[in-house]
């Protein structure tokens, strides 16, 4: 069967193309319903990516978070009109000590191989999960994004000492949003603060302890652990306040992602003896555990609803451009595409 898939050909140029997709006992075929943009396929819409990656990846489409309806699985996996998430890396080794995301074999949607900007996605099974009856669609698309920090934190707890009574998230953006939100969902006894620039966006962290201005940070301030979740430029401000404030054997869990080396007091690591773990992406057991949790606790699909932004309805291939355009100049949440094509 032909399938239409909506490449990025140069920056803001999509075009689409034709691929065949030939139908066997293995894999699944899900149409995407709703897509939601992340910064990274705006770094690649916007061209704002060394000249080199831009022509080493495009060709190529976009997109790495994404729900969809299953129309044919042979396997038997799902039923015909299940909601699954679809998980976009793509591991091709199992390795008994490194996870699937941090695999340098393993491919990923929309960095180097397409994306879920198509009329079609066919995949194997291991790639999708079931999604809870009724749950929000706008929020679901943005799954992918949600077990980066689910992830993350797990990867925290097996790591951290044993004394985890407070722990501080630097960043006010959608990531740090939704890490506060799952650390808060996961250990609410944990006593949580969170620190940005914007009030507004900081008056949207009801479920936190404590927020305070980076600038303004009370006297005596101090936190077990602590998320970087700032990246670009501000990320090496954000790293080396974290440094400043933990306490001694803290661990700092960096997530923010920077295109430029960040610069971090070193002196002051060594001192206090911390750990500093690096999380990226995330493979199925963490889209599994995701999902668990929003059946297990829908309020926490009711607070990620916050950050639901712009809705576009794609029905032609200049709506795909405006859905960018729209995106990039928002301020906070995500924009989701609705797919009717």
């Amino acid at each position: 069967m032909l399938n239409a898939v909506y490449q990025l050909k140069k920056p803001r140029q999509f075009e689409m193309v034709y691929k065949d997709i030939t139908l066997d006992d293995e894999h699944v075929i899900v149409r995407p319903t709703h897509l939601s943009i992340c910064n990274a396929d705006q770094r690649y819409y916007q061209g704002n990516r060394p000249e080199e990656i831009l022509a080493q990846k495009l060709p190529m489409a976009l997109i790495h978070e994404a729900i969809g309806k299953v129309i044919y699985d042979p396997t038997g996996t799902f039923q015909v009109g299940d909601f699954v998430v679809m998980i976009p890396n793509l591991p091709t080794e199992e390795d008994e000590v490194i996870a699937e995301n941090y695999l340098r074999s393993s491919k990923f949607r929309a960095s180097g191989t397409d994306g879920f900007l198509q009329e079609y996605v066919q995949t194997v099974p291991d790639r999708l999960v079931k999604l809870p009856d009724g749950i929000n669609p706008f929020v679901a698309a943005f799954t992918e994004i949600v077990s980066v920090s689910y992830h993350a934190i797990d990867r925290f707890f097996k790591t951290a000492h044993s004394r985890v009574n407070e722990i501080a998230v630097w960043g006010d953006g959608n990531l740090g949003y939704i890490t506060a939100l799952l650390i808060k969902s996961m250990r609410p006894e944990i006593k949580l603060y969170v620190l940005g620039i914007n009030e507004a966006k900081l008056n949207d962290f009801t479920f936190a302890d404590e927020t305070y201005f980076v600038n303004r940070i009370p006297e005596g301030f101090a936190m077990d652990h602590a998320f970087e979740c700032v990246g670009g430029n501000a990320a090496p401000r954000a790293i080396n306040q974290i440094i400043d404030y933990i306490r001694p054997e803290g661990t700092i869990g960096i997530l923010g992602v920077t295109e430029d080396l960040a610069p971090i007091n070193t002196r002051m690591v060594l001192e206090k003896g911390l750990r500093i773990i690096g999380s990226s992406r995330s493979g199925r057991d963490d889209f599994q555990g995701l999902v668990n949790l929003y059946a297990e606790k829908p309020q926490v699909v009711d607070y990620l609803e916050n950050i639901v932004g712009e809705q576009v309805v794609i029905r032609e291939i200049r709506d795909i451009s405006r859905a960018f355009e729209k995106d990039s100049h928002k301020l906070i949440g995500k924009t989701i595409m609705v797919w009717d094509k």
